[in-house]
């Protein structure tokens, strides 16, 4: 299992206003974030696994617009959030 109950429950602690807060969009980026990164891995090994390859797109451009959302809507916690999980160089 690529992500536990503690985990979870770590990356909304760290990332939404409160633990039990798993809507807001810097929880759902940071929640997209690591399943992102998971499916990367086994792709990297999997490089015929076409479902997964859709799959991971599939979450790239949610986390994308959810990103747009953040940035249209305030731009510290875009910033915040872009340092934070390294996606920017």
């Amino acid at each position: 299992m690529y992500l536990t109950a503690e985990k979870k429950k770590e990356l909304i602690k760290q990332y939404g206003e409160s633990e039990k807060n798993a809507g807001t969009p810097e929880s759902q980026i940071a929640l997209f974030t690591h399943r992102i990164n998971h499916l990367t891995n086994h792709l990297k090994s999997h490089k015929k696994d076409f479902s997964t390859q859709r799959a991971l797109l599939k979450l790239v451009g949610k986390r994308r617009r959810l990103l747009d959302y953040l940035k249209k809507n305030d731009i510290e916690k875009y910033r915040s959030i872009l340092k934070n999980l390294g996606l920017r160089k």
